[in-house]
This record gives structure tokens, sequence and C-alpha cells, in this order.
């Protein structure tokens, strides 16, 4: 795997491999994507199989601009046009029927589609250049912790011959996945919380949508139960926990420093939950790699505000 730049020079040549078929790692807002060409079916498939990802478990198509949505979307309410106007580009995911020429390997052979526009300035610039959209769902081995630097996604695919290269944008600015919004019904539904929450956009419907249930919808990335795990056992605990010696825990605290002394290792995050977000899968991978037997991570607040950091936690932990 070679490392990229976000030069012209750089994003022309991840530009070729990508028109070769071939699989190159791309910063977005949210975390780094595995893209392929979503025209070609060959790259769908090699995505896939790079991840071992379920043919059933849907991709999410990355396009170049809100332009693009109607070439890939068979109808577009005015519902998701509004969306796609306050939002994109950003950490936002519209499922909408699919357009005839879609393939049913991107959607995991249903008759919706996910796209969105990344908000990172390098991938979209790789986009521009392209001229077509990718298929892009996280670089990572399914199930696992995604990347938010290209050295995790280095370190996930060293060694294997799948990924061609790795654009390098530097650390991602959100740190969690896009919020997914089912727009392919009577009503929007959020398939999976995100950083934009849904006040945010009720706000913009003048409604607030509703969220729907674990087996509820169409199936969209990252809502199987299981799901954005290190190879530690993660379990969630109150503040109180942090109290008592372990010398088989890793820690992962909220806003304070845990003493260290009774523990293998511990991290802290920010009690701000936009910082917690940019930091929470650095902070699991680093504390994945010390030997623990296990890692406790300090539950979370319930507002609103934190629930895509919950919904990732309850997940890493199931």
């Amino acid at each position: 795997m070679i490392r990229l730049d976000g030069s012209d020079r750089d994003l022309e040549r991840a530009a070729e491999l990508l028109d070769r078929g071939e699989l190159v790692a791309v910063p977005t807002e949210t975390v780094y994507g595995l893209a392929g060409d979503a025209a070609d079916p060959r790259a769908v498939l090699r995505i896939f199989t790079a991840k071992g990802r379920p043919p059933d478990h849907p991709l999410i198509v990355h396009l170049p601009g809100i332009e693009a949505l109607d070439d890939w979307a068979a109808a577009v309410p005015e519902v998701a046009r509004r969306l796609a106007r306050a939002f994109w580009p950003g950490p936002l995911t519209l499922i909408l029927p699919k357009a005839g020429h879609v393939s049913d390997v991107i959607t995991g052979y249903q008759r919706t589609v996910g796209l969105r526009v990344p908000g990172h300035p390098v991938t979209l610039r790789l986009l521009a250049i392209f001229g077509r959209a990718v298929a892009a769902p996280s670089a990572n081995r399914f199930g696992r912790i995604s990347p938010t630097t290209a050295d995790h996604v280095i370190s996930e695919f060293e060694g294997r011959d799948s990924v061609a290269a790795v654009v390098d944008g530097g650390p991602c600015e959100v740190g969690v996945e896009s919020t997914i919004v089912d727009c392919s019904g009577e009503r929007p539904r959020i398939l999976r919380p995100g950083m934009i929450t849904a006040g945010q956009i009720g706000q913009v419907l003048g409604e607030r949508p509703a969220s729907a249930g674990q087996d509820e919808g169409p199936r969209a990335s990252g809502r199987l139960p299981a799901h954005y795990a290190p190879e530690t056992r993660v379990e969630l605990v109150d503040a109180t926990a942090l109290a008592a010696p372990d010398p088989d825990a890793a820690v992962l605290a909220l806003g304070v420093t845990p003493d260290p002394g009774g523990f293998m290792a511990w991290q802290s995050l920010p009690e701000e939950p936009a910082a917690y977000a940019r930091g929470l899968y650095a902070a699991l991978r680093a504390l994945d790699t010390v030997g623990a037997r296990r890692i406790l991570v300090q539950r979370p607040p319930g507002t609103p505000a934190w629930s895509a950091i919950r919904d990732r936690l309850d997940r890493a932990t199931a």
C-alpha cells in the first residue's frame, strides 16, 4: 500500500487507481473510507472481499456534489433535498430509492441506496478529479474499530495487497460515522445516530424525525448489534467502578484522569461530545494494544448530544 497526500499530483494518481478498479482509502470528516468506483461492480466486490464484509450489508455511495443526487436516486422527496442542502457536504447519509443503474452489490440487494457528499476537502478534490462517485465503507476489517488516521488504515491492511493506496488527509474532524436518515418512506427516520443530531434535523424539517428500531427500516451500514469493536473485550461502567484497582484492565475515562496505579493503562477524553467523538476510535485502538484483559469505558451521559457515542460504545460492547 502506498501513502499519498493531498497534492493534485497524488490525487490524480489516486484517481487513476480508482479508474483501474483498485481500492484507495480516503479521508472523510467522519472516518477513513475504503473507496472503489461505485459504477464498477468488480471494484465494489473487491471492497467486500478486502473487509470481509457480508454481502447483504450495504455500502454508502459518496457523491462528488449535491448535483449528483438525482443520478443515483430514483426519487428524491423534498425532505431529502432540504436535508442535503442543509448538511452536505457533511456527515449525513440519506437512504433513498435507488436508480435503475445502481448495482445490487452496493445496496445489499435492496431497493434503496445510501448517499452522501463527504465533508473533507481532500476527498472532495479527489472526487472532482475522478469525476464519478465512489462506494466507501470504513477502511477497516468488518466489525472492527473504524480508522480516523492514515496510520490506522495501514495497520489494518498491512501486508495485504487488497488496498492499493491510502490518501493521508490527517486526523478525521468528526471521528464517528455519519448520521443515517431513511427518506424512502412516508416519514424520515434515523437508522443510525451520528453527530448531526435528531434535534438539528428536526430544525430543518420542522418536525423531529422518528428513530427506527434495530430491525426496522432498510438495512444500513453500522446497524448490526456488534460493531466498532476492538479485539479486547469492552465493558461500559459507571465512574464509581473506576475507583477499584484492576491490574488487568485498561481504562477510558470521561474528562478526568483516573489514578493509573491500579490499571494496566488509561486514557481520558473530553467531556464535550464533539471532542470526545473525535478521539474515541484512536483511544480504543491505543488501549487495544496494551495487552489488557478488558477495557473499561466510563458510561457517557444520557443526553441527546451523546447519542452517537452511546450507540458506538453499545455496539462495541455487544
